[in-house]
This record gives C-alpha cells, sequence and structure tokens, in this order.
C-alpha cells in the first residue's frame, strides 16, 4: 500500500444534497480543510473542489467532485492524472448504509458495495488497483425499498451530531500517520 496523496470526499454537488447522508463524503473534506486551515477552491479541469496541504513534508490533495455522485470518478481520475497520483495512493471518503451513524470503518479493495461514487472511481480507472475507503455509517432505512430516498435525506438531529463527531476524531487520531504507508486497513473504528 502506498503513502496518501490524495483524499476524495464523496457527493453530489447540488445545493440542496449538502447535508444529506450520501454526502458525509463531503462533510469529511469541509472538516478536514478546516482543520488545515486550507480553503477549497473550484478548479473547472478537475471538475471539482481542490485545496492541499502538507503534513510533515507530504502533500496531499482534497477534492470534492462537483459532479453527481456516479459521475464523481471522472473527476477523481483528472487530477490524480494531473498530478501523477496512482488509485492505491488515494483516500477515498463515502457513506456507508451497513455501519450506523458515528461508527467508521477503513477499507483496503477493490469492492464497492453497491455504492454508485466508488463504482464510478473504479470503472474511470483502467487498471484496477486496490484503493482506501473512509467508510462512514449512516445508518440503513427501515425498508431496503427506501434505500434511494434515504440517502438523500438529512439524517436526524443526533445522526448528525454523531457523524461530526467521528469525522473529528478520525481527523485528530489519523493526523500523525495518514500520509504513511502503514495507514490503517479493514479496521472498524467506533467514535460516538
Amino acid at each position: 500500500m502506498n503513502k496518501i496523496k490524495m483524499i476524495v470526499g464523496l457527493g453530489n454537488s447540488v445545493y440542496k444534497y449538502n447535508q444529506t447522508r450520501h454526502n458525509v463524503g463531503f462533510w469529511y473534506i469541509n472538516m478536514l480543510s478546516s482543520f488545515y486551515k486550507t480553503s477549497l477552491k473550484f478548479k473547472k479541469k478537475f471538475s471539482g473542489y481542490v485545496s492541499s496541504f502538507f503534513l510533515n513534508n507530504n502533500k496531499i490533495f482534497l477534492l470534492k467532485p462537483d459532479l453527481f455522485m456516479n459521475l464523481n470518478g471522472y473527476s477523481v481520475f483528472a487530477l490524480s492524472s494531473f498530478y501523477k497520483i496512482k488509485l492505491s495512493e488515494i483516500l477515498v471518503v463515502r457513506d456507508e448504509l451497513d455501519l450506523s451513524p458515528g461508527i467508521l470503518k477503513v477499507k483496503y479493495g477493490i469492492g464497492h458495495n453497491g455504492h454508485n461514487g466508488v463504482k464510478s472511481i473504479i470503472n474511470t480507472f483502467e487498471k484496477k488497483k486496490p484503493f482506501i475507503q473512509l467508510c462512514i455509517g449512516i445508518g440503513r432505512p427501515e425498508f431496503k425499498k427506501n434505500v434511494s430516498n434515504f440517502v438523500l435525506e438529512c439524517p436526524s438531529k443526533i445522526d448528525t451530531i454523531n457523524i461530526k463527531k467521528a469525522i473529528l476524531k478520525f481527523i485528530f487520531l489519523t493526523k500523525d500517520y495518514i500520509y504513511k504507508k502503514e495507514f490503517l486497513k479493514n479496521k472498524k473504528i467506533i467514535l460516538i
């Protein structure tokens, strides 16, 4: 596994989706950007909002694609190609139905678990290489047929608090080793 050189938060770019469960990847990037005091700026050639910061002399790019979820891969590919960043050097941050709000899981592999943003990334890169995903728990609706609506709704106030607390704790806990080769993989982290 390579060092992390790019962190991508997956989400839908349309304003009305900003606070929805499906956009917790954007929440992560916004909070990480604030933590490292860097500003995201729209870059047309990357179809997204981009920033970077240095952590122990390692430059790490941040990206929020300005596309719908199922097209996020194009933005990821554009930025990574330009800066010659391999897929294995990218941390993809996304929502996860199979985890409760406040639970995070770091996953290493090429699986998408039905997530359209991750599918888009996998399909956009020619070489199907494993990469790291930070899965942020959003919970699951009571009935499976309601999944599409569920992810596009805002979480409850308590779920929002639990998700944001977990994100902040994760950012703080990983600040010293996110750039290292030995970054966590396949770990479930409960951070409520």
